[in-house]
């Protein structure tokens, strides 16, 4: 297998990732938002979940994944090494999580459908969000969506649209995020059939009946699915399914579309480049962290600010109570 030491995030990170952070950064609140994350969510006490609930892998706990896990971080040059647990769960899934003490958790059922070079493929991919640094918006994300619903529950729904701006730019940015991190499977895997093959095994695999699905059926099915933009009003429909159509929002771009993004990466000249050793080197990362040169601007907080802050949207829900009350006043006098 390949190895790229001392390779930067910024040699294989796509396009649609960086600009869906910039535009995630220029939202108004993001920069507030991000002060108070950092000051109020801990990585800890998620390592202590899962030192006390899963298996953490080492040489002598789910050997044959710890030196698949050991080969991916040799590989993408990552540091420092995350921690390794296995969850007992059959969704098949995994994820990363953490900063400065990460954590990559697989799913037990993902260790049952995979084989080694499939894991190799998931493994390279959750690692490539750690060395983007996904990880700390990641985070960020899931706490701002769970925070604006329960403003939301608090003002019957209107106080959702204070941040639903917010939300909107942390899911594009979750789903282009991805994209980055494919790359990384495909660099450290060095084969784009086994990285599309494994995604066809996440999208709908089954351990019984693996002998019945085909991948050049499943390239076939992500061609088609790219024809269907010829009518403008399916590409009104994607956009409408990725962002709520269904009742919820999507965190990943539909897997036929993350093949052809790779498909059209793996032809390309950067792509060979890398390959061939010449790469952007790390102390040129644009880090994605919460301590941006817009951030690095604002003045520290002080307790005075943070009771303002808190103050100001105490205020903000009392003006959408007050509003409600009068509105069914209103109702109730027709």
């Amino acid at each position: 297998m390949p190895s790229y030491p001392g390779i930067s995030s910024e040699a294989f990170r796509h396009p649609l990732d960086r600009e869906a952070e910039s535009a995630l950064r220029s939202v108004p609140g993001f920069d507030m938002l991000a002060r108070k994350f950092v000051e109020f969510v801990y990585e800890r006490p998620q390592y202590i979940y899962n030192l006390g609930n899963h298996i953490e892998v080492g040489p002598r706990q789910y050997s044959t994944v710890y030196q698949i896990f050991r080969e991916c971080v040799r590989d993408l040059d990552v540091s420092p090494t995350p921690a390794l647990f296995v969850a007992q769960n059959a969704q098949v899934n995994a994820y990363a999580l953490g900063e400065e003490q990460p954590t990559i958790v697989l799913h037990s059922g993902l260790l049952d459908l995979m084989n080694e070079d499939e894991l190799r493929v998931v493994i390279a991919h959750e690692l490539g969000h750690i060395k983007c640094g996904h990880t700390t918006l990641n985070q960020m994300a899931q706490w701002t969506i769970s925070t604006l619903n329960a403003i939301g529950e608090m003002t019957f729904g209107l106080g959702n649209a204070i941040g639903m701006g917010l939300v909107y730019a942390f899911y594009e940015w979750k789903r282009k995020a991805e994209l980055s991190s494919d790359r990384a499977a495909l660099l450290v895997s060095d084969d784009l059939d086994t990285v599309m093959g494994t995604m066809m095994k996440m999208s709908g695999g089954s351990s019984k009946y693996a002998h019945e699905i085909d991948l050049k059926e499943f390239v076939r099915q992500s061609d088609r699915y790219h024809s269907q933009d010829e009518d403008n009003l399916n590409q009104i429909y994607k956009f409408l399914l990725a962002n709520g159509g269904q009742g919820g929002f999507m965190t990943h771009p539909f897997p036929v579309e993350r093949l052809a993004y790779l498909r059209d990466w793996s032809k390309s000249e950067e792509f060979a480049a890398i390959r061939n050793g010449d790469y952007v080197r790390c102390g040129a990362e644009g880090a994605v962290d919460v301590n941006s040169p817009a951030s690095q601007q604002q003045p520290k907080a002080s307790p005075e600010t943070d009771r303002d802050d808190i103050e100001k949207i105490a205020r903000e829900i009392d003006a959408l109570k007050r509003e409600i009350e009068r509105e069914k006043a209103k109702q109730a006098g027709r």
